[in-house]
């Protein structure tokens, strides 16, 4: 039963993620891990992209036969793979390694999830976010969305134009700490624990890969994470090993909303229609088009209104410190 969950002898899965760039499949900090967690549980997979919903946080998901495992709900996307029994690095991690793995994976998704998402949308100029989530989009439609999601991230961390500074020196503060705690646990080991991968090493290795190969070379957290050659020495032989070889790299497109059956992304040929007709399919996907047009248009309305409406005061408060 657990093969056939895993690929063997079930239907098809399917990662959906963001676009690849960088030199990596998909260069989203999120949709990378789970593609890293399915090559290190050798499962058979495609990779779909998605672009459009370049601000949605259901993204990345997976879908398998009639399970549809969103970024966003229960857990996460791994997380609901072990669930539901398609694949679990973790179920057979000793018990008297179990509270320093959790402790370390726990780090890992708090101070380095946040430092990354930091970089990405708070301190940097935006073209890293461009190129991941945007670049398909008209120009309006992406600053609008990108000037979105940077605000969303600043109320986050609760930065002000008052404690910008310290907020940023905490941030990196943490990341350091991080950096340096796993760099003493790995040694020269090839992964964290039991030598072999966990849900762990798909994590870590991607948010390594995404600081080493996404962010620009002016990083503060690039240049951090460089201090440790171990660290670095680790993702570039996983990186060979599982990511290099991959047959299942090439990043497909795929419809703007999840299909409940994977049976609906195989690759067969549609039966040729005559010139003019229109399939359900293409009819649904066009009112879809015009509905997702329009509400981009109305959050440009709103962003243009916000801007236009504010004074140089409230502007500054906004993005002195941080947007170009």
């Amino acid at each position: 039963m657990e093969e056939e969950r895993r690929g063997g002898g079930g239907g098809e899965l399917v990662l959906v993620g963001r676009k690849g760039c960088f030199g990596l499949p998909t260069a989203c900090p999120s949709s990378l891990p789970v593609y890293i967690y399915l090559r290190f549980a050798k499962a058979s997979f495609n990779l779909h992209c998605d672009a459009n919903n370049p601000d949605s946080d259901h993204v990345p998901y997976v879908e398998f036969d009639d399970c549809v495992i969103f970024n966003n709900e229960n857990g996460g996307v791994i997380e609901g793979l072990k669930k539901e029994g398609i694949a679990d690095l973790d179920s057979s991690i000793p018990t008297s390694l179990l509270p320093d793995w959790l402790s370390i994976k726990a780090m890992v998704c708090s101070w380095l999830y946040e430092a990354a998402q930091y970089e990405l949308w708070v301190s940097s100029d935006g073209s890293v976010a461009h190129e991941i989530y945007y670049s398909g989009l008209s120009w309006p439609i992406g600053k609008a969305l990108q000037w979105k999601q940077s605000r969303y991230f600043k109320n986050f961390f609760g930065i002000t134009n008052i404690n910008g500074e310290e907020k940023e020196a905490e941030i990196y503060r943490k990341a350091g700490l991080a950096y340096e705690a796993l760099s003493l646990k790995l040694g020269e080991q090839t992964f964290f624990f039991d030598n072999r991968p966990t849900s762990l090493d798909a994590i870590f290795l991607g948010h390594v890969l995404f600081v080493l190969h996404a962010l620009p070379d002016t990083s503060s957290l690039r240049n951090n994470l460089l201090r440790h050659d171990n660290l670095v020495r680790y993702s570039e032989n996983l990186k060979a090993e599982f990511l290099e070889t991959s047959s299942s790299s090439s990043c497909a497109a795929t419809p703007s909303t999840p299909r409940r059956r994977a049976s609906s992304y195989r690759s067969s040929k549609p039966k040729p229609k005559p010139k003019g007709e229109r399939t359900e399919e293409e009819k649904t996907f066009r009112k879809r088009a015009k509905y997702f047009l329009a509400t981009q248009l109305v959050a440009v309305l709103v962003f243009l209104s916000l801007f236009g409406g504010s004074d140089g005061s409230e502007m500054d408060e906004d993005g002195i410190d941080y947007d170009d």
